[in-house]
């Protein structure tokens, strides 16, 4: 077997994940709906709240990489600690962890990536911007295609600088997901 993502320098895990943009594919929402069941089978229902499919493969007719991200918010008094155990055993690798949040991968190979890639990004309710900025994209399509526009930029810049790539459009999705909370907020009024 060759060499461990542990004992990978971040330039070499770059080289193995590079950012990869494809046009859109209709299976990615079949992908989603699949994990989502796979999802409920492993995780408790008592203390899910909410499975939604988030990132830009969520977004009609956008280009996106081909990771299928996953939001799941689980009830306010969940240890969330206690959810490594159910997602590692459905195949699931703990990336990153705070007070608020996991993140999780999976289809990543000592090869490069599987066939079916899934971000999944465990929190508790209400923790969920990720749903505002979708749910604005899908409902304003040209923003959606500045979006992609934006994406499609920053491509090849940072195509091994997966940090770099991210923070490059985070002004974007925060002021889209700032104008989309202010019109709920309205809407609700």
């Amino acid at each position: 077997m060759g060499q461990k993502f542990s004992e990978m320098s971040l330039g070499e895990l770059w080289r193995l994940f590079p950012i990869i943009l494809s046009e859109p594919k209709a299976y990615w929402k079949e992908w989603y709906i699949e994990e989502e069941a796979k999802l409920k089978e492993v995780l408790p229902a008592d203390q899910v709240v909410r499975i939604s499919h988030i990132g830009s493969t969520a977004i009609e007719g956008i280009w996106a990489k081909p990771i299928i991200d996953i939001l799941a918010e689980v009830t306010k008094d969940s240890d969330l600690q206690s959810f490594k155990e159910y997602l590692t055993s459905a195949g699931y690798l703990c990336m990153s962890e705070n007070s608020r949040r996991l993140s999780f991968n999976k289809g990543y190979t000592e090869k490069g990536f599987a066939e079916k890639v899934f971000h999944l990004h465990l929190c508790r309710e209400g923790d969920n911007d990720e749903l505002y900025f979708r749910d604005y994209l899908n409902q304003y399509p040209d923003t959606a295609k500045e979006y992609e526009k934006l994406k499609l930029g920053l491509w090849k810049q940072y195509e091994h600088n997966r940090n770099s790539y991210t923070d490059a459009k985070t002004d974007f999705v925060k002021k889209y997901t700032l104008i989309a909370k202010d019109i709920a907020v309205f809407k609700t009024m």
